[in-house]
């Protein structure tokens, strides 16, 4: 079968058999509407070949989970925003239910793109982790927004020579003014080359190139042609097809960095919306190379048991799409980088912002601590134990704890 089949839960208002919502959702989302209709007759019953069908329906909790064939030829190749007007469309706003929630997709070959160019293992080249595969360490330049290029660069050096494998943007920082992107690009890559030349480490920086549809190319590949390592981009705000647009153009010769940023506005309520799986996946089609999917530890972490399914979505065999890099961020410190690694493993970015400045000696020290902390945890010791010989790890320590 070389169909689409999504897998939703849902909850029938009163009166309303859970069949019966099951078939409207398939009907909404395919050839159905409200009412007989003179368009289809026996001339154009051909047209109920491209029926959704119901394949089953389960309790779940307090409602039910369904699972729906769609077409593959109802699908136009390669064009996920009309993937998602399918699967993820006026379903939501159906009277039958009370709620519904998308919590998967399996998608056929053919409809499942070209992916990432670079994958983890393409990350771990650039970075030189592709032998000791420890889990890479990031920073967000902090503030969010307010530095300017200069101030910011001098916040690069220092997570830099720290040891950190990753600078990124913030999800508001853009082309402001007050920061201007490529001004602000120039000086954070100078910066890192000077790191460079002093540790022998080259550092990614993620520059948000997060704009409209008619400007996001000639910024990232400006940007490219600028010295720019890494790309970031704010996937549901500015649209799958902005990441799909730069990983198919040939001009785009470096990784991009995918952050979730309005997420919670599809995710986290529990029984309606979108949940993290199904997003995780059109990331991977439409070729992002890292995404953030959250921490188990962090201010807004959540359940292990999705997060790790959804890590395994991106990191697992996927035909010929190379695997994306998973990031934990929000709310990590290195007192959380035990539970981190020891509940998503190695295969992982930890990505820490206030966790690495807010440390009581500064930026750089930060980063260490950060490092000492991933030290700790793939030698099996106890944080406390390897912060006895570790000063920066055990400043942090003494700041946030270990929990």
């Amino acid at each position: 079968m070389n169909d689409l089949i999504a897998t939703y839960y849902f909850k029938p208002k009163s009166g309303v058999t859970p069949e019966f919502a099951a078939q409207a959702i398939s009907e909404e989302q395919t050839t159905g509407t409200w009412t007989d209709i003179s368009t289809v007759n026996e001339k154009t019953a051909y047209v109920h070949a491209f029926d959704g069908e119901v394949l089953e329906v389960v309790p779940s909790g307090e409602g039910f989970e369904t699972k729906l064939r769609y077409s593959y030829e109802i699908f136009e190749p390669g064009n996920i925003p009309q993937y998602l007007s399918v699967i993820a469309g006026n379903l939501f706003g159906l009277g039958k239910l009370e709620s519904v929630r998308l919590l998967d997709i399996d998608i056929p070959k053919g409809l499942d793109g070209t992916g990432p160019k670079f994958g983890i293992e393409g990350v771990r080249k650039l970075t030189g982790t592709e032998t000791t595969r420890r889990p890479h360490v990031g920073t967000i330049i902090k503030p969010k927004v307010g530095l300017t290029p200069k101030d910011t660069a001098a916040v690069a050096y220092q997570a830099a020579i720290g040891g950190v494998d990753l600078i990124k943007d913030d999800e508001t920082l853009t082309d402001q003014k007050l920061c201007p992107r490529m001004e602000r690009l120039e000086m954070v890559m100078e910066a890192l080359d000077k790191a460079k030349d002093e540790t022998g480490r080259q550092v990614l920086y993620a520059l948000n190139v997060t704009t409209g549809g008619d400007r996001i190319l000639e910024a990232a590949s400006s940007a490219v042609r600028m010295g720019a390592n890494m790309l970031m981009v704010d996937v549901l705000t500015a649209g799958f097809s902005a990441v799909q647009c730069l990983a198919s153009d040939p001009s785009i010769t470096v990784p991009i960095h995918v952050h979730r940023t309005m997420h919670g506005a599809l995710t986290r309520n529990p029984v309606h919306g979108i949940a993290m799986r199904p997003i995780a996946k059109l990331v991977r089609v439409c070729g992002g190379d890292q995404l953030h999917t959250g921490t188990v530890s962090g201010k807004m972490g959540g359940k292990a048991a999705e997060i790790l399914g959804d890590n395994a979505v991106l990191t697992r065999p996927a035909g010929n799409l190379l695997p994306v890099f998973p990031v934990a961020s929000g709310g990590l410190h290195p007192g959380k980088v035990h539970a981190e690694i020891t509940t998503l493993g190695n295969e992982i970015v930890l990505q820490a912002g206030g966790g690495i400045h807010g440390h009581p000696d500064g930026t750089a020290a930060g980063a260490r601590a950060m490092r000492q902390a991933v030290d700790a945890a793939l030698l099996g010791v106890s944080a406390e134990e390897y912060a006895k010989t570790h000063i920066e790890l055990r400043k942090a320590l003494e700041k946030w704890g270990s929990a």
